[in-house]
């Protein structure tokens, strides 16, 4: 018997069967395609890739304004496309020789729970049945496909994709119309517009990148609507034809849009059906599998982490949902908390936030201050951004005088984020940031200058 059966190789199940591994748990790991899950090899890593490329065609296509002339620049889709999968193989082979370091038995096959056994549960897949003390469920999600006519006829022909075979596509489409203004679809829409598609992005709400800063995300629209793409914000798709969308703007009149391929990116569901969990009586609801704060469902000694749960499908939320579990587990105390949750738009401009946005305050009754800078204040993005800007905001509860939310637009800002989750997980209040030193010149010392705009 194992101590602990994990169903789903995506970051939270791979995560949580390493750290439970070398915590000395006898660990099983269940994953029917590849390890890595939908980050790994259908999202957040093949996509980086594709705009990475994507940016560097962009900066050689630029470069005389730092300086520097290419000749006859060009992006070979082909070989970009290669060149995702060779990251993506790379990845892979790695989280396989972590669950080979840390001790787990990897099962490439599809799990299923088969109810109880005396001190645990049974586990079935083609190749037989194992038992577990505990089972930790990390099935992730899958793309949501909404019943509007002709979508799904055309996703079998091909001309409907996910975000999966848009990754895979061997050539440019001439016209793309994505369905859906959220990270997905802009992301998507960033590479392909660059590498020589016309882009129309269908989105049913009156603004892109869902709860993303509002002052932000109209920065980000204006910035790929400079690049040639094309919104249709307010608009309700009716229907998919041959070669075309149907849909409705804001007054009710139909619209048709041309296009060679179709992404629909209006979001993902957590994917817990047909694992037999009813054998057991895990609870669930419409978004995925009830969870407290430590991870634990409403069984004994079963556990859920990652999309399956619905909270936030985000890898690195998944990472640190799949970690508490396995404190939970050994003993250690540790809960999940959502507070300081950075999201990232990969585009260019990256876009990135954590905490509060200014509407979310709002909705919550939460005073606030509010101070902004550009990013051109800061003396590296001048340096490497010829011409361009961005924007940095803290929001600083009135009370309380701590950092309740940062929100940024320009190069670096994914990687930068990190510091002010920290920042708002600490309660960090305004004269206390003032005391951090950061290394100068960097891009983020915007956020030092924003919080200097603060009275203590």
């Amino acid at each position: 018997m194992f101590d602990l059966i994990i169903i789903g190789g995506g970051p939270a199940g791979y995560l949580a069967a390493e750290r439970a591994g070398h915590a000395g748990l006898k660990t099983c790991l269940y994953e029917m395609r590849s390890l890595g899950g939908v980050c790994l090899n259908e999202g957040c890593i093949p996509s980086k890739a594709l705009l990475h490329s994507a940016k560097m065609y962009e900066y050689a296509l630029h470069g005389s304004s730092y300086g520097v002339t290419a000749q006859d620049v060009h992006l070979d889709h082909a070989a970009v496309v290669k060149r995702r999968g060779k990251v993506v193989k790379t990845l892979v082979s790695g989280v396989g020789a972590k669950m080979k370091g840390a001790g787990v038995t990897v099962i490439k096959e599809q799990a299923k729970i088969a109810g109880r056994v005396e001190g645990g549960f049974r586990v079935v897949s083609a190749s037989g049945e194992q038992t577990a003390k505990r089972l930790l469920i990390a099935s992730g999600s899958v793309p949501v496909m909404p019943p509007i006519p002709g979508l799904r006829e055309h996703y079998a022909s091909g001309f409907v994709l996910t975000n999966r075979e848009v990754l895979e596509l061997d050539q440019v489409p001439a016209k793309l119309t994505i369905i859906g203004g959220g990270v997905i679809g802009l992301e998507m829409g960033a590479y392909y517009s660059v590498a020589g598609s016309q882009v129309t992005v269908i989105e049913m709400l009156d603004h892109i990148a869902g709860p993303t800063d509002g002052e932000i995300r109209t920065m980000l629209l204006k910035e790929y609507q400079k690049k040639g793409v094309t919104f249709l914000l307010g608009h309700k798709v009716t229907g998919v034809a041959d070669g075309q969308v149907l849909c409705e703007d804001p007054s009710g009149k139909p619209v048709s849009v041309a296009a060679d391929k179709v992404l629909c990116s209006i979001g993902r569901r957590a994917q817990y059906q047909d694992l037999g969990l009813e054998t057991i009586g895990v609870e669930t609801y419409r978004g995925g599998i009830v969870t407290d704060s430590q991870g634990r469902t409403n069984v004994e000694n079963v556990y859920a982490a990652g999309d399956v749960n619905g909270h936030h499908m985000l890898a690195h939320t998944a990472y640190r949902e799949s970690e508490v579990a396995i404190n939970t587990m050994l003993g250690k105390k540790d809960r999940m908390r959502y507070a300081a949750n950075p999201s990232v738009i990969y585009t260019k401009p990256e876009v990135a936030g954590v905490g509060y946005t200014e509407e979310g305050a709002k909705e919550e009754g939460i005073e606030y201050e509010v101070k902004k800078l550009s990013m051109r204040y800061a003396g590296r993005f001048v340096a490497e951004n010829e011409g361009g800007d961005g924007l940095c905001k803290v929001l600083v509860d009135k009370v309380h005088r701590n950092i309740i939310g940062v929100h940024m637009i320009g190069g670096y800002a994914s990687e930068i984020i990190w510091g002010a989750a920290e920042m708002i997980e600490s309660q960090l209040r305004v004269k206390d940031a003032k005391e951090i030193i950061f290394p100068h010149p960097t891009v983020s010392e915007i956020i030092r200058e924003v919080i200097w705009e603060f009275p203590d």
